[in-house]
Formats: C-alpha cells, structure tokens, sequence
C-alpha cells in the first residue's frame, strides 16, 4: 500500500520545515540513547517520519529511475559506466567551486562551509551504517575505508574532528534553521539511505559518488581558504581529503562495486540509483548555492 502514496513537492517554506524536521529525527535516532519508558510511543510516532523519509526517497528516486536503469549490468561495462560520472555526472564542473577557490571573500567562504557543516551527516557513521551483511570482499574494503576516516586509530588523524575544528577555527555556527533546505536534504538522504536496508545498495552507490567526485571540489575549498589566509587547522580536512579521495573512489569501485555487480549483476541499477540521487541533490545544492551568493 506504501508504494502508492504520493509525495508532493513543498514550496520552499514547507521543504525547509520537512527537512528540520527530518534532520532532528536522524539526529535523536543515530544518537545513542537510554531506555525510557516511553519508547513504545516514541516508536509508534517514529513510524510516521520513516513513512515521510520513504517517500521522499521515493520522489528523489523516481527522478532518476529511467536513467539509472539504463545502466550496464555487465561489471567492467558498469565500472566504466560509474566513473564517468566523474566528469558528466550532475553537479560536476559546477563553476561554484573555481569561483570560491578564486574569488570569494571570506564572509562568502564562511556561509557556505556553514551550510556543508550544518548538512554533514558523518562518512564514518555512514559507511558503517552501510557495510552490515555485506559479502566478505565488500565488506572489507568498506572496513579499511572506515578505518581511514577513524585516523586508524589516532584522535588526530579523525575526519570528524578536523571537519569540526574547520567549525571551530572560522568562528561558524551552522544551524538547522538557518541552513538552505537543498543541505538538509543531501544529509537526510544519506543518512536515509545508510540507515535503511532496503536501500543497502543505493547508498553504497551514493558513498561511491561522493568519493569519487569529492578531489576536484575540496581542491578548489582549500585554494580558496589558502588564498584568504584561513588558519591551516581550518584547512587539513580538505588538504586530507583532496588526497586520499582518490585513492579511496579506486579502491571503493574496484573491490565494492565491481565485485557486487560481478556476484549479482542485479544491484547495478540499483548502485546507479544511489550516485545518481547523490550527483543530482549536490547539483541541486550548489545551484542553491549560487543563487545565495549571486552567481546566478
């Protein structure tokens, strides 16, 4: 009966309190938490916003459904199907990203790392999320992928804390309330994506995506913030990132990837979904983006 409902696309207004909304709930439910006493009501009421997030996702999928099932299902075909997203995908070669690395001041920096801060979900706690009951050469490559994004092992070397001390040391405050709806609706589809099962493969595709795609843009960030003398804390997270991404997309598509779709050639479609959904909300995002900053 679910897959008979329709989601109507809000007017900004309502898309902005749908994606609060959902941003909250993601919160409190990937948050750990103690048994109240409660939790049958707060489940009862739980079931209404996974209902919404469905849906939603429903709608984002249903965009690029046709294109995503033209996929090859063959795997080396698939393989060189995905990673030329890299250069047609949507959202790549936005002229946003020259445009911070080039000209922005730094109050225009600021707002938009505000707005990627307050949208952050969290790699780690994704890929994590993502990973449960995948077959074993999958599974692995994800471990070692988590395993990065812990600093293997070392406080320092964590990408969660250096994304917060880019927070910290430009002095931002990222907001729910004051964070375009297109931000809080990539974060909700991610985290959407990872925390449901039925959508495993999706969001594995997702994931894939924004390893792949990520170098050239945080290149173009930390340029920018160099240029505007930002501290160098502020600045690792995107030098770490512009470096290792690229060896993380190889190794992503080589050993997740390809050897899903080489076992089971039915979760390519499924796959395209997932980087599709995530190319096309970042295009929408940095559109966004640009309206605000008035290059558009």
């Amino acid at each position: 009966m679910a897959t008979t409902l329709q989601f109507q696309a809000p007017a900004h207004e309502q898309a902005h309190q749908f994606h609060v909304r959902l941003s909250q709930f993601n919160s409190k439910r990937l948050t750990p938490a103690l048994l109240r006493p409660e939790w049958q009501e707060n489940l009862r009421s739980e079931y209404a916003v996974r209902l919404e997030e469905g849906l939603f996702v429903e709608r984002e999928r249903q965009q690029i459904q046709r294109a995503a099932s033209e996929a090859p299902t063959q795997p080396d075909a698939f393989l060189r199907w995905f990673e030329d997203l890299r250069e047609f995908g949507s959202g790549q070669n936005d002229p946003l990203f020259p445009w911070l690395g080039d000209l922005a001041t730094l109050e225009e920096m600021r707002w938009f790392l505000t707005q990627e801060a307050a949208g952050e979900v969290g790699f780690d706690d994704l890929v994590a999320l993502t990973q449960v009951r995948c077959p074993v050469r999958a599974k692995l490559e994800m471990a070692r992928n988590y395993w990065d994004e812990m600093g293997r092992g070392h406080e320092r070397g964590m990408h969660g804390p250096m994304l917060s001390a880019v927070v910290r040391e430009l002095d931002l405050d990222p907001s729910l309330d004051e964070t375009v709806w297109e931000a809080l609706a990539q974060a909700n589809l991610m985290a959407a994506l990872a925390s449901n099962r039925r959508y495993a493969y999706q969001s594995i595709g997702a994931l894939g995506a924004i390893e792949m795609t990520a170098p050239g843009r945080v290149a173009h960030i930390n340029a920018g913030l160099k240029r505007l003398g930002a501290p160098a804390a502020s600045r690792a997270y995107f030098q770490v990132h512009q470096a290792l991404d690229v060896r993380h997309s190889k190794e992503w598509n080589a050993e997740v990837i390809h050897s899903l779709v080489e076992a089971n050639p039915g979760t390519a479609a499924a796959i395209a979904e997932g980087a599709l959904m995530r190319l096309a909300s970042g295009a929408r995002c940095f559109q966004r983006y640009r309206v605000h900053l008035g290059l558009v």
